[in-house]
């Protein structure tokens, strides 16, 4: 996958994720998202919002209704309802699925390649943004951790394809399945790992 940089980019699976998985319920479509996002005077689409919601709770942020505040940094932004809400409870209780069911809020399979590796790459742009508030500037990263954030940088600075074959798109499906393995690895080392140690304590 060109665009990507796939030829340059070796993807490094943090773990082996399930076979199938399925979404958490009450999870909003992409098109509900990007409406209730526009509503609220946000000017993002719906997985650069979704990407900035996983990187939030991933650093260990909360899910409340005061979400977009704390995301975006701007007390003025009105409390999360309707599919905003449902979004940010329906993320938080993949994080927490013992079966990894976390899915990224990305365009339909129809969707031209173009759209649904430039919606990939601004779900990692605002990913790194959610996750940088959330963890800080030092997070207690493992060295997977860390390779994985280094990696979904990459990602966000990233070109989207403008068209490909089969193996584009298999590519595609595999830089997806790295983020969204990434994304679990980051709230494991951020939120479960300090939890566990928490309670041994």
């Amino acid at each position: 996958m060109p665009g990507a940089g796939a030829s340059r980019y070796t993807v490094r699976m943090p773990a082996d994720p399930p076979a199938a998985r399925m979404p958490a319920a009450g999870m909003p479509s992409a098109s509900d998202v990007a409406a209730a996002a526009r509503r609220a005077g946000l000017a993002t689409d719906a997985a650069e919002l979704h990407g900035a919601l996983s990187g939030w709770i991933a650093g260990g942020g909360g899910a409340g209704a005061d979400w977009l505040a704390k995301v975006f940094a701007d007390p003025s932004l009105p409390a999360a309802e309707g599919p905003l809400a449902a979004l940010a409870d329906a993320t938080a209780a993949q994080f927490g699925d013992r079966d990894f069911g976390f899915d990224l809020l990305l365009p339909p399979a129809e969707a031209s390649l173009q759209e649904r590796s430039g919606a990939l790459f601004e779900w990692c742009r605002g990913f790194l943004g959610g996750f940088g508030l959330a963890a800080g500037a030092e997070p207690p990263l493992s060295e997977e951790g860390r390779e994985a954030l280094a990696d979904l940088a990459r990602l966000a600075s990233a070109q989207p394809q403008d068209d490909g074959d089969e193996e584009d798109e298999d590519a595609l499906a595999e830089i997806e399945e790295f983020v969204r393995v990434a994304a679990l690895l980051l709230h494991g080392d951020c939120v479960l790992g300090p939890a566990h140690r928490q309670r041994l304590h």
